[in-house]
């Protein structure tokens, strides 16, 4: 069975991720132990701390597979960024500075501000998709403003982007609010992927596994299946469809 992670922190020494390689070699061990086989390296891009220029991470992710290979770790690591959305990020893509979840260019993992969405998200996604290209939001459970207002996601998916939810998030790692807005998005056809957004941290572990199993057991096993094979179609660059509906409204009290 392949099992891919779109998202995690594995390369070593280059953002808040691994420190060093024996970590990043523990991390590894510890996704395949989960049932990965596949996993997208996704270092910070541009986001005001980290910059990992997509010629550095090509190089270091085929260094660290040979790593891999000579300690018969059985993970196939591919070369991604979590591109950090800024007002650069046009001219990083002319530089040909970015890379995608696919080979082909059609999938970028685009993260927000912890924080905050900024003004100008949605004119960023405008002018992403009329290259083509299809952004796919990064932890939106964790955002601070979409965690108290998951409403405010909706205007991005109908621009046609993609979600990733983390598995930590769902299994409740983060807190019951996260567990719960990360669920209302589920039931709502919110989200396409888990991801482990693995880091050296505590609460970053490798759950995909227990999360995928959580899908199944609350919302059956046809949309765990879809969430696994929709990890797949977005690295072959395959086209990936979310059938979502609005959240609920929150009921208003009044009080006279």
């Amino acid at each position: 069975m392949v099992l891919i992670d779109l998202h995690c922190h594995l390369l070593p020494g280059v953002d808040d991720g691994s420190p060093d390689l024996a970590t990043s070699l523990k991390l590894a061990q510890d996704a395949v132990n989960d049932g990965v086989t596949h996993a997208l390296l996704t270092p910070h891009h541009m986001n005001g701390h980290y910059l990992n220029h997509k010629a550095d991470v090509l190089q270091l992710t085929a260094d660290f597979q040979q790593a891999l290979k000579e300690k018969e770790i059985p993970l196939t690591v591919f070369p991604g960024q979590e591109v950090r959305i800024n007002g650069e990020l046009l001219e990083a893509l002319r530089k040909d500075d970015i890379l995608f979840a696919d080979e082909g260019g059609r999938y970028m993992l685009l993260e927000f501000p912890s924080q905050e969405v900024p003004q100008y998200a949605k004119e960023m996604v405008f002018k992403l998709r009329q290259q083509g290209i299809v952004p796919i939001i990064v932890h939106p459970e964790r955002n601070a403003e979409l965690l108290e207002h998951p409403e405010r996601l909706q205007p991005f998916l109908e621009q046609g982007c993609l979600t990733q939810l983390t598995s930590s998030s769902y299994l409740g790692r983060f807190g019951k609010k996260i567990e719960k807005v990360t669920t209302s998005m589920i039931k709502a056809g919110q989200g396409a992927i888990f991801a482990s957004d693995a880091h050296a941290l505590s609460h970053r572990e490798y759950e995909l596994s227990e999360a995928l199993q959580k899908l199944r057991d609350e919302f059956g096993a046809e949309l765990a299946d879809t969430y696994e094979q929709n990890a797949r179609d977005i690295i072959n660059g395959d086209q990936v469809n979310l059938d979502w509906q609005p959240l609920p409204k929150k009921k208003r009290f009044w009080f006279f």
